[in-house]
């Protein structure tokens, strides 16, 4: 994290806010949180809330029937790491999906 002000690389963690020690600029960490990008396998930007469709039939681990190509999936959540969708599927329970096998609908 640099400064925002004069781009000095030494800035530091105070309690909630970042320090620059060169030019003495503060800012709240939440202020420049990242936002987490997921793209489906299409290249849309899917967001918290979403409805998605499955592209692909997908095997599930510990049942005898894949996840079947079209199944709908609503109110997605997104979340850090490779699968990074986490929602609830009728049938099946909560799940986790990876992105590249699904479209925002």
């Amino acid at each position: 994290m640099n400064c925002l002000k004069c781009n000095c690389a030494y800035v530091y963690e105070d309690g909630i806010f970042y320090v620059c020690p060169e030019c003495a600029y503060e800012w709240e960490i939440n202020a420049v949180e990242e936002k987490l990008i997921v793209k489906d396998a299409y290249g849309n930007v899917l967001s918290d809330g979403d409805s998605i469709t499955i592209i692909k039939d997908l095997k599930v681990k510990g049942s005898s029937t894949p996840l079947k190509i079209g199944t709908k999936v609503k109110n997605i959540r997104l979340v850090e790491g490779d699968h990074n969708i986490d929602c609830k599927i009728d049938g099946f329970g909560a799940m986790k999906l990876k992105s590249e096998f699904v479209k925002k609908i």
